[in-house]
């Protein structure tokens, strides 16, 4: 029954699920809910709340990806040549021409 129904509060979802809704700590401390509804805080252990290896390990890993140089062209795009005529590129931009030109 839905007057009957509960309401549990924990820390934040690793996945998406429906009727579930992820609150800042200042909203999740003021809920409320519906009349005959039963609340119930779950509270985080303090320890899983630090950084894991595996999150400093993760973002060491994209620093990295991101710093890597880009892969070299083949020769025939490094001078310019295109595989369609009238497409040009520059850099992350493309130019179409329009057929008139």
């Amino acid at each position: 029954m839905y007057a009957e129904s509960t309401a549990v509060l924990g820390p934040l979802a690793t996945y998406a699920e429906p009727h579930c809704y992820d609150l800042c700590q200042t909203h999740s401390e003021r809920l409320t809910a519906p009349r005959g509804w039963e609340v119930v805080r779950l509270a985080p252990d303090p320890g899983a709340l630090l950084p894991s290896s595996d999150d400093l390990e993760a973002l060491a890993d994209a620093v990295r990806e991101a710093a890597r140089p880009p892969a070299p062209q083949p020769a025939a795009e490094a001078v310019g040549a295109t595989a369609s005529p009238g497409l040009g590129r520059r850099g992350h931009l493309r130019v179409l021409r329009s057929p008139e030109s």
